[in-house]
Formats: structure tokens, C-alpha cells, sequence
């Protein structure tokens, strides 16, 4: 087994249901470590009329067309669903997949999000608030769901803002993702670890993923070095996975 766990996010926009579906089966057979998209309604960059598919929806038949790779949101938004629905939702995944499902969770920030599909999008500070009070009640009703999730269903914050975010994944994160370059993953990795010394948790109990650029791959190394202990790729369409290929060779040397 690799030490560091590869992954790759396959953004979904300017892209079609057969596609997404193709290049996530083989993802899933390449024998990655984990498969993500994203939580948005609309393309984050490139022609803003292209197509673009909702996160949840892709992710319940991802649950079912692949065998092995864990799969979840890179991240979710906390701002567009109830905390106990998404909870459900997370929970009828992890099943239709056999206990694979990562619940990635962050604070929200695309403005065209909230504005066409009528969501508040006040303050940034309000966001972080509001994903504060989530994410007790998301653990909450995860312990009520009956049946109970089949695997570990780990709650994975995303972001690197150092006094709210990062302490909220002290609290209550089994993993975290942020972006580099090597010295930005460092510097917040090690606040991180400072707000576990805070709030009495373990640093090592909080899985450390970051999402690179495929021009980023030759650096795995140094973000290895950094804390590394999950990389995933982000790509879109049309979804070329020898960057992640590279990074899979690299690692098994």
C-alpha cells in the first residue's frame, strides 16, 4: 500500500454525464485512492453559459459505477442544504457505495451560486458561522440515522482561513484540504496542528489532502514534505489522467 494516498477531482463542467461517467470508471480502475468533484451550480471558469451538473446527484451514480475508490465533494457547501438532510444524503451514498463516501464540507464563496439560485449570500464571516452550527448537528443526526452510515464517513473541511476554519477542523475534521504552493500547505498544516494543541485533539488523527494542478505534479515530493499525506489532481474536461498517472509512478518509486 502507498504511504501517500492518490486522488483526482473531475471538475463538472463544459462536459457531458457520459463523459464524467467514462472518466470516473477509469479513475476508479487506474486503482486511485480517492475520486471527487464539486458542489456548484454553475462553471467556476471558462464560457459561464457551459454545462456544468449538480455535485450530489453525480455522486450517487459515481457510488454505483465505481468498485474501490473512496469518492466525496471537493468540497461541499454548507450554505445550500439543511445540515440534517445533507447528513441523510451523505449517509444514502456511503450505502449505495459500500461505505466509501467522504463528507467534504466548506464555508461557501461563489457569489452566482447564491444569487441565481436565491441563497443568502451575506458575509464571509456569516458563512463560517453558519457552517460552525452545521457541523454539530451534521454529527448529530449521523449518530441517529438508522441504518447507521456503513463506513467511517469522514468529514473533510476544506479551506486554510486561520482562525475560524482551521479551528473548526480541529474540532471536528477527519481530514482537511487545502491548496499549495508547498510553503502555503506547510505554514497552514502547522496552524492546524496548533489549534489541535488548543481544543485537545490528536494532529495525527486529521488526514492531510491537497488539490494541485496537473503542472503541479513534479512537486509531490515537496508537499509530501510538507505534511502531504493525500494529493489529489484536479482536471477537467477533457479529463486527461496521465498527470495522475505520473503522480501514481512517482509515489510507487
Amino acid at each position: 500500500m502507498r504511504a501517500i494516498k492518490v486522488g483526482v477531482q473531475l471538475q463538472p463542467q463544459g462536459t457531458s454525464i457520459g463523459d464524467l461517467r467514462a472518466a470516473w470508471q477509469a479513475a476508479d480502475a487506474m486503482g486511485l485512492d480517492s475520486i471527487w468533484t464539486w458542489d456548484h451550480f454553475f462553471p467556476l471558469f471558462g464560457p459561464a453559459d457551459a454545462s456544468h451538473f449538480e455535485g450530489w446527484t453525480l455522486l450517487s451514480a459515481m457510488a454505483v459505477d465505481t468498485k474501490n475508490a473512496q469518492i466525496g465533494l471537493l468540497v461541499g457547501c454548507n450554505s445550500y442544504r439543511n445540515p440534517d438532510l445533507l447528513a441523510d444524503m451523505a449517509r444514502t451514498v456511503d450505502h449505495l457505495s459500500g461505505g466509501r463516501v467522504y463528507l467534504g464540507l466548506g464555508s461557501g464563496w461563489f457569489e452566482r451560486d447564491y444569487a441565481e439560485y436565491g441563497y443568502e449570500f451575506g458575509t464571509a464571516a456569516g458563512r463560517l458561522r453558519d457552517l460552525g452550527h452545521a457541523l454539530p448537528r451534521i454529527r448529530a443526526r449521523l449518530g441517529a440515522l438508522t441504518p447507521s452510515p456503513v463506513g467511517r464517513l469522514p468529514i473533510l473541511i476544506g479551506g486554510g482561513g486561520e482562525k475560524v476554519t482551521l479551528k473548526l477542523t480541529a474540532q471536528y475534521a477527519d481530514a482537511w484540504n487545502t491548496f499549495g504552493p508547498p510553503a502555503n500547505f506547510r505554514a497552514k498544516s502547522a496552524i492546524l496542528d496548533s489549534w489541535c494543541d488548543k481544543v485537545g485533539r490528536d494532529p495525527g488523527a486529521i488526514e492531510r489532502t491537497v488539490a494541485i494542478g496537473a503542472g503541479e505534479v513534479g512537486d509531490a515530493a515537496a508537499y509530501v514534505e510538507a505534511g502531504a499525506t493525500h494529493i489529489i489532481v484536479m482536471t477537467s474536461h477533457p479529463f486527461d489522467l496521465r498527470p495522475v498517472e505520473k503522480l501514481l509512478a512517482t509515489l510507487g518509486e
